[in-house]
This record gives structure tokens, C-alpha cells and sequence, in this order.
């Protein structure tokens, strides 16, 4: 009876030991899946910065540009006034 009782814990530790094994290869699996993953979103985040500076700069430019540039209002006025004026010369 004795031997039958350690056969049979024997063949459950054997098992056992084959389902941990099982199980931490399935977390391995998943470990290197979940960091592969990560490293993926780190490489598109810093992609994404570069393309948000570039960005930056650019509506800094036309900022900028505008600043130089009269707008449509101001262009109307000018436009009707020299109109006026031309119309005074002839």
C-alpha cells in the first residue's frame, strides 16, 4: 500500500512538474509578446514627438507669416480708398 501511495505521488509530482513547465512557457510566450508590444508603442511615441515638434515649427512659420499679411478687411478698405483716389486723378 505504501508503494502504491508513493507511486502515485510520484506520477502526480510529474505531472505537476510538467504543468508548471507548460505554464511558464506559456508565460514566457506571453512576457516576450507583451515587451514586443511595448517596444512597439515606445518606437510610435517617439515618432509621434518628432512629428508633433515638426509640427511646432511649422504653425510657427505661418504665425509668423500672417503677422506679415494684411488681412481681407484691411485689403477691402485699401482697395475702395485707392479706388477713390484714382477716380480724384482722372
Amino acid at each position: 500500500m505504501a508503494e502504491e501511495i508513493k507511486e502515485i505521488l510520484k506520477e502526480y509530482k510529474e505531472h505537476t512538474d510538467e504543468k508548471i513547465e507548460e505554464v511558464k512557457r506559456h508565460f514566457s510566450v506571453l512576457k516576450e509578446d507583451f515587451d514586443s508590444k511595448i517596444s512597439l508603442i515606445g518606437e510610435q511615441y517617439g515618432s509621434i514627438q518628432e512629428n508633433l515638434e515638426i509640427i511646432k515649427n511649422d504653425i510657427e512659420i505661418i504665425k509668423n507669416s500672417l503677422k506679415k499679411k494684411v488681412d481681407i478687411e484691411d485689403f477691402e478698405a485699401l482697395e475702395s480708398r485707392v479706388r477713390v483716389l484714382e477716380s480724384k486723378i482722372k
